[in-house]
């Protein structure tokens, strides 16, 4: 009986002492589940969010037409191939522009997978510095976090698989033949590039980084969207 007194008497000793904002704020959290959490779970809650986006991310842009039916992320020719597309389709090539570009697709879309086992990779080397800040910034920053410390590995690593990607669905021959046949008009003083490789490669990667971050945007935006305990947690702190 003497404990109970006791505990009673430390525990108004304590509420007393904290303004009403504190009290509220206290009874909120502990009632809501709401009680503050380690750095180290803050970082484990931010690299579930991440393997989440990155998984519902390949997983799309791998899919039959993931790049190719989605505007967000459908490849288009590259910069100066678009500039002589017109051009092109009045010339009676509309199909063979139209086969190059799903092709291309085509291409990112096979090698997309690729990039998960990169990417999770990279979650694993976030210190717990750039998790509270990822924490505390904006809808993006978890993608962008990603973007920062794995694009040029990306490249390097997804390049050849992009490659392989094109010349398995014949991307690389159709376009190439877009191109020499452009560049064969007399008098044509601007000529296309037909090399694809970099350009569909940092594409391809771009748009894997689009759906990672409409991923994280969910994550952050609908607690719905939060699928384990910990990620409600974490996340909650920013609602």
């Amino acid at each position: 009986m003497r404990f109970y007194k006791i505990s009673f008497l430390v525990l108004f000793v304590f509420m007393y002492s904290c303004s009403s904002a504190q009290i509220n704020k206290l009874i909120k959290d502990v009632t809501s589940g709401q009680i503050p959490l380690s750095q180290d779970e803050v970082a484990e809650g931010l690299k579930e969010a991440l393997e989440q986006g990155i998984v519902k991310g390949t997983d799309l842009a791998s899919k039959t037409d993931g790049y190719f039916k989605n505007e967000m992320i459908k490849i288009l020719l590259p910069e100066d191939a678009q500039k002589v597309e017109k051009t092109l389709r009045n010339m009676g090539l509309g199909s063979e522009v139209d086969r190059a570009l799903l092709a291309i697709n085509r291409g990112a879309e096979s090698a997309a997978i690729e990039a998960k086992p990169i990417f999770v990779n990279a979650i694993k080397q976030m210190n717990i510095q750039d998790a509270l800040g990822i924490l505390k910034g904006d809808a993006t920053a978890a993608t962008d976090y990603l973007k920062r410390t794995t694009n040029a590995q990306l490249v390097e690593l997804f390049k050849p698989k992009i490659q392989a990607s094109l010349d398995e669905v014949g991307a690389t021959k159709y376009y190439g033949d877009l191109a020499n046949s452009y560049n064969k008009i007399p008098l044509t003083k601007q000529k296309v590039n037909p090399d694809l490789n970099a350009y569909v490669t940092q594409k391809a990667i771009d748009g894997l980084f689009v759906l990672i971050a409409e991923e994280e945007k969910n994550i952050r935006e609908n607690p719905l969207g939060r699928t384990s305990d910990l990620m409600k947690k974490v996340f909650a702190q920013q609602d």
